[in-house]
């Protein structure tokens, strides 16, 4: 909440060669540095959320490990633009751009990357490659720091960005530097796309027959994967923090219930698909001066939700006999299915390793 508010109060500092007066200035490069106080704290959360926790260093993580250092250099590198006379220096060059990124690529691919891995099982049944997921995550760090590290130097030295001619020979080695973490970039999308490949066609031997390949905590994992239409065939009884977790340490957290009730779902509908590309077509006449285009994407919103009002027949009922067989072959499956071992349980023999400190 505290980063959300001062977001609000931090806008101006972009603004700070426009010519507004010293006062004005200084107000909004306080806010700025502020800004970085709720952020330190954030991080050290999820430092701290990692202490003594059980680590596993597979690609969400890693994904979430390259995200927290390239934030950080990016959030130090915005406290040095917050102090107006060196964004006075800065401004407009390729040091701006290289926060700029540090910021935008972390916070949103990096995420976006972690949560593709780590959710792609629960959605289809079948985990992503690890291998080609580590060379993917190894380029998209390696060329990222390849990439725009080099322009820290070059916006120091006075290089203004959209430049469309370089005659600075001094520059030429960093520039070189850049262009090769470019291309490693491109190696990592191609990676990615080759991981996907690799995953369908090997997916006979990567098949999530317990739906829980990450020894998650939430109750999400306890079903199957991909999960059915009803999600829960009986509402989970919530008694302490990470219930699902705890349970799996406990007893068997798959018994099988002893009764199924029907359960009502909401039928499918092509409304919001629709609803999206007609808004989506005016919005792109609005910015391009398209007129009829634009008519027509309102007129194609407003279509949608007046077809929509006439239908009656939203619901259907699924019945408890159809519930009780889908859930009782997945369970069966699901005992059947040999879990494999953790790598460090903390047993009598190894608690130490796993506790440093007394409880």
């Amino acid at each position: 909440m505290t980063i959300a508010v001062l977001s609000f109060t931090v806008w101006v500092h972009h603004f700070f060669t426009m010519g507004q007066s010293a006062n004005v200035n200084a107000v909004f490069g306080i806010a700025t540095m502020t800004i970085g106080i709720p952020t330190g704290v954030k991080i050290y959360d999820w430092i701290w959320t990692m202490f003594r926790g059980e680590v596993r260093f597979t690609v969400p993580m890693l994904y979430a490990l390259a995200f927290m250092m390239t934030f950080v250099l990016g959030g130090l590198t915005g406290i040095v633009l917050a102090i107006p006379p060196l964004d006075y220096v800065f401004h407009n060059t390729l040091f701006l751009v290289a926060h700029f990124h540090n910021m935008l690529i972390p916070g949103m691919l990096y995420g976006m990357l972690a949560a593709y891995t780590y959710w792609f099982p629960k959605a289809f049944g079948f985990r992503l490659d690890e291998r080609w997921g580590r060379i993917a995550c190894g380029c998209w760090v390696a060329g990222f720091y390849l990439a725009f590290m080099p322009l820290y130097v070059l916006g120091a030295s006075g290089m203004a960005r959209r430049t469309a001619e370089i005659l600075e020979p001094d520059f030429r080695p960093w520039l070189y530097v850049a262009g090769f973490g470019a291309f490693v970039l491109l190696a990592a999308l191609a990676s990615l796309f080759v991981q996907l490949w690799v995953s369908i066609r090997d997916r006979a031997t990567t098949r999530v027959t317990a739906s829980d390949p990450w020894d998650g905590r939430a109750l999400e994992w306890s079903t199957s994967a991909p999960p059915p239409e009803y999600n829960f065939a009986v509402l989970p009884v919530v008694t302490r923090q990470d219930e699902f977790y705890e349970a799996k340490r406990d007893a068997n957290p798959y018994a099988i219930p002893s009764r199924y009730d029907s359960i009502e779902v909401p039928r499918g509908s092509a409304l919001g698909p629709a609803i999206g590309l007609a808004a989506a077509a005016c919005c792109f006449g609005l910015v391009w001066h398209m007129w009829w285009l634009a008519v027509l994407g309102v007129a194609g919103v407003a279509g949608a939700l007046v077809a929509r009002s006439f239908v009656r027949d939203t619901k259907r009922v699924i019945s408890a006999a159809e519930i009780e067989a889908t859930e009782r072959c997945w369970l069966t499956a699901v005992h059947e299915h040999r879990p494999i071992p953790r790598r460090l349980e903390r047993t009598p023999t190894n608690r130490g390793i796993a506790e440093a400190v007394p409880q």
